[in-house]
């Protein structure tokens, strides 16, 4: 049994994530250049595409950070693919779920966090386009809306990826 919330569909959202050919595919810059604009445009210290395995999460796409993986039970993406709505902890020290957390006492100090869940098809949460910043802040319901924009155009870029790698079989 997992030491994190699960959700109804997990085995489908692996076979999803597994099929897609992400998990182990080359580098998309396209993704990586939407990470630059998204940390510029929200004016965070990162923000990242995660996918979300069995029990790792791994960083496929960002800006402003240096890991490549994490364990899932420490992931807060793990939590934003429970829903379909944006997920924001504004001040990870003072929320109760987070405070112990190892991404917040150490680094990266995640102190705010802001995720849109990856929905590639109808209840399946592959990963998470985040936000991260190392200071508390608000998120308002307009940068929810564009930073749920921003998650369907990660994605369109991995459908993108998937069909073009399913046509070259």
């Amino acid at each position: 049994m997992a030491d994190f919330p699960l959700g109804p569909n997990e085995s489908a959202r692996l076979r999803v994530l597994h099929a897609s050919g992400m998990m182990h595919g080359p580098a998309i810059p396209a993704l990586d250049e939407l990470c630059q604009e998204t940390k510029r445009h929200f004016g965070v210290q990162s923000a990242i595409v995660t996918l979300l395995d069995t029990d790792i999460q791994i960083l496929k796409a960002k800006a402003g950070i240096a890991v490549q993986t994490t364990p899932r039970n420490i992931a807060f993406c793990n939590h934003t693919i429970l829903e379909d709505r944006v997920f924001v902890v504004p001040d990870a020290l003072a929320d109760e779920k987070f405070a112990k957390n190892p991404l917040v006492t150490g680094s990266p100090f995640i102190r705010f966090y802001a995720g849109a869940p990856l929905v590639f098809q109808e209840e399946v949460r592959l990963g998470a386009l985040c936000l991260i910043d190392p200071a508390p802040r608000k998120f308002s319901l307009g940068d929810r809306a564009e930073l749920l924009e921003r998650a369907e155009r990660v994605v369109n870029l991995i459908a993108n990826y998937w069909f073009e790698l399913d046509g070259r079989t």
